[in-house]
């Protein structure tokens, strides 16, 4: 049996690519920084998935895993040696622990004269290879530089599935258990690949990667963070309940409509396929029983509002083709008011508006002054 690791035991870990390993016939194992999650992910050698969509309810059981804690190096450094496939899900913030090991993967499959080994990195951050590859590059051995520069691939991939953080004590006869929508796929950047594709359900081998990548960032990200800073102002707690009104639903179709537009100029997509992938998205987006909350979607308002993200990128692209983004600049302005004060940063948000101004606060996070991506028409600007 091929034998996989996935560093990370998480939402995206266990909820999406642990299932995907699992139907694809490998051995997998966990590697996190959880010592409780890690020993009974050990106990149990298996974990419930709970796939829950609009006209879906199935009841997996993921087997064929074991699970090392992230601070055992000395057995990390082991699994990724052996590994035929790696993956990380582990967080932007833990990209520099995750490299650490890494390096000392790759620095002992070079000593062992291993194979070509790809890197599937299912991180939430664009370039994310170029951005990992600048941390693992310092800790890679002399002899070690050319099977890191040749026979390592570090993958990006996009992410579709929504998988919502359990709750603690939400499932306290399981705390396994992940409940995750059933949407299954998951394009690669062809073009980096050292080794031949892993043969996984869903997975796509994209040539055109960064259309993908652009159209989960400014299209599925942009079109979510606009129900939750939205739905926000009109006191939801839950996404579903954002898409489930009329004011809001409205609002967040015409920032889709307007995004459509730019990524079609852009990135060449085919329309009809296009409006089918936004009308499949915001049917998703539905899903009650997902328990997708607003504060969750809308988390971190300052990362999302900067110059490369979902809202501001969106809108940058959409003034690139002459296109006014008008109601993304609404959705800009309501994530601007997001004041949850269970958030730091709602809360350093507020704070700079505060002693700085709306337009000079959104001058400071984004890197770009407003009049310069949402044009020179003052009814397009944040109000």
């Amino acid at each position: 049996m091929p034998k996989a690791v996935q560093i990370g035991a998480g939402s995206i870990g266990r909820g999406f690519i642990g299932q995907l390993f699992y139907e694809g016939g490998y051995e997998t194992t966990f590697v996190d920084a959880d010592e409780g999650l890690v020993e009974n992910l050990k106990r149990a050698g298996r974990y419930p998935l709970h796939l829950v969509g609009v006209n879906c309810d199935d009841r997996l059981t993921i087997g064929n895993l074991t699970a090392i804690s992230a601070f055992d190096a000395a057995k990390v450094t082991s699994a990724i040696d052996r590994a035929g496939i790696i993956a990380t899900a582990a967080g932007v913030r833990a990209l520099p622990a995750v490299a650490g090991s890494l390096a000392a993967g790759i620095n002992e499959r070079a000593r062992n004269s291993r194979g070509p080994i790809d890197i599937l990195l299912c991180e939430n951050q664009w370039h994310a290879a170029a951005t990992v590859r600048e941390m693992i590059s310092p800790h890679i051995a002399d002899r070690a530089r050319t099977y890191f520069e040749n026979g390592v691939g570090l993958v990006e991939t996009v992410i579709g599935r929504m998988v919502p953080a359990a709750k603690p004590g939400s499932s306290p006869s399981d705390p396994l258990l992940v409940v995750a929508e059933p949407y299954k796929e998951l394009p690669i950047d062809r073009r980096a690949l050292r080794g031949p594709a892993p043969r996984l359900p869903g997975l796509i081998e994209a040539d055109n990667f960064p259309a993908y990548e652009a159209r989960k960032l400014l299209l599925h990200n942009m079109s979510h963070a606009a129900l939750a800073y939205l739905g926000y102002q009109r006191g939801h707690e839950y996404i579903w309940q954002c898409a489930a009104d009329a004011q809001v639903f409205e609002e967040c179709s015409s920032c889709i409509d307007e995004a459509s537009s730019a990524l079609i100029r852009e990135y060449h997509f085919d329309r009809a396929a296009l409006h089918e992938f936004s009308a499949d998205l915001m049917a998703r987006f539905t899903n009650k029983v997902l328990g997708d909350t607003v504060a969750r979607v809308a988390a971190d308002p300052i990362r999302k509002l900067r110059g490369t993200d979902r809202l501001i990128g969106a809108a940058a692209l959409c003034a690139k083709h002459g296109i006014a983004p008008r109601a993304i600049s609404r959705v800009i302005d309501a994530a601007l008011r997001y004041d949850n004060p269970d958030d730091p940063s709602a809360v350093e948000l507020q704070r700079l508006r505060n002693s700085l101004g709306d337009t000079a606060a959104l001058t400071q996070i984004s890197g770009i002054n407003p009049a310069e991506f949402l044009g020179k028409d003052d009814k397009a600007l944040p109000r």
